[in-house]
């Protein structure tokens, strides 16, 4: 296997813009083969989003947002009024791709309102937007070291050092860098209170197995795969002292959305007396929705569950329900760690009004 990029902390960069184009880690490739993907158009950009190429909701909000770039490069105008229709049409293009990151619609309307609010013409709107999305991916790579910073104030304060179980992958593939729920591992990795990380391989896509698995072994931290319905088992063992998930979306009571599994984790932590952490961007939280109600969710083709690459898992006559997230309750998570503190799912609402006002 190729080796990974290198960098201070042995991580990667999934999302990395150099002589005119976008290179992406192709993650449907991992851990068997370490290959990249070179985007050079906007709609190339959304079938890689779409397929999984590059997954995790920070890591989605990046890739859209060199992918208005890339579609404001495409449109051969110097008229200031069409080149702005014609990039709401790119805007649509890439919001079709993942209804639930909501990471992704932040992202869009970013760059959006960057190029409706710029002045210049249509060439100097154009590198503004490159700008921008330079700026959106170097912003993240921030946050992501600041949420894992925070997570140590607020993990278990115990002698020994701690496991922590994690679902899905919220690491530096699903991120500019660093990532949101294993950003909270590599700090405490760090820290040296940090005994191993647990990670749930996550059906169907099994991207806690591939994914967060590798991430953990190209930086030297221990690390046990297990099957998602042996957490409980785990917990009941004493095995694990702390859970720190990510997210694709948060609505502004706290209630998260998270890769399918997530809820069923939540409640066996509860369960067992466990704390239950999100590690997310404060871009994470929708604050125009109350509650996780109105959470679209993506269900996505049942091959995915019938088949592993050529074998066939189940009889031909069976039917298939493929969710590809779930909603977690806000009262079943401990607290939602940000890039600017830790915050009790109900406060989240009174910090934004803090700062709106």
């Amino acid at each position: 296997m190729p080796e990974p990029m290198n960098s201070p902390t042995n991580q990667v960069y999934p999302v990395i813009w150099h002589n005119d184009s976008v290179s992406l880690i192709d993650q449907t490739r991992l851990p068997n083969e370490y290959a990249f993907v070179e985007i050079h158009r906007c709609e190339d950009m959304a079938t890689a989003i779409k397929t999984m190429i590059v997954r995790g909701a920070p890591a989605i909000g990046v890739a859209a947002a060199y992918g208005m770039y890339l579609g404001a490069r495409e449109i051969e105008t110097s008229d200031r009024h069409e080149f702005l229709e014609r990039l709401d049409k790119v805007a649509q293009l890439l919001r079709s791709t993942r209804p639930t990151a909501v990471n992704l619609f932040w992202a869009i309307s970013r760059m959006l309102k960057t190029a409706y609010e710029s002045v210049g013409n249509v060439e100097e709107i154009k590198q503004i937007l490159l700008q921008t999305a330079l700026a959106i991916n170097s912003e993240d790579l921030q946050t992501c070291r600041a949420i894992g910073d925070n997570g140590l104030k607020v993990l278990p304060d115990t002698r020994e050092k701690l496991t922590i179980l994690t679902h899905c992958n919220a690491g530096a593939l699903a991120t500019a860098g660093y990532g949101t729920a294993l950003g909270v591992v590599r700090s405490a990795w760090r820290e040296g209170r940090l005994a191993r990380v647990f990670a749930d391989e996550t059906r169907p896509r099994l991207q806690g197995a591939k994914l967060t698995a590798w991430e953990c072994v190209q930086e030297g931290i221990p690390v046990t795969v297990i099957t998602d319905s042996m957490a409980a088992h785990c917990m009941k063992q004493g095995f694990i002292d702390a859970v720190v998930v990510g997210a694709d979306r948060i609505a502004a009571n706290g209630d998260t959305a998270n890769k399918i599994g997530t809820y069923s984790l939540a409640l066996v932590s509860k369960a067992h007396n466990i704390p239950f952490f999100v590690a997310a961007p404060l871009s994470t939280v929708d604050f125009e929705l109350p509650d996780g109600s109105k959470i679209p969710i993506e269900e996505r083709h049942p091959a995915e569950i019938y088949q592993i690459g050529d074998t066939i898992l189940t009889p031909s006559a069976v039917e298939f329900y493929n969710p590809a997230f779930d909603v977690t309750p806000a009262e079943l998570i401990t607290a939602i760690i940000t890039e600017s503190g830790a915050f009790g799912p109900g406060e989240l609402k009174k910090y934004r009004e803090k700062q709106v006002i």
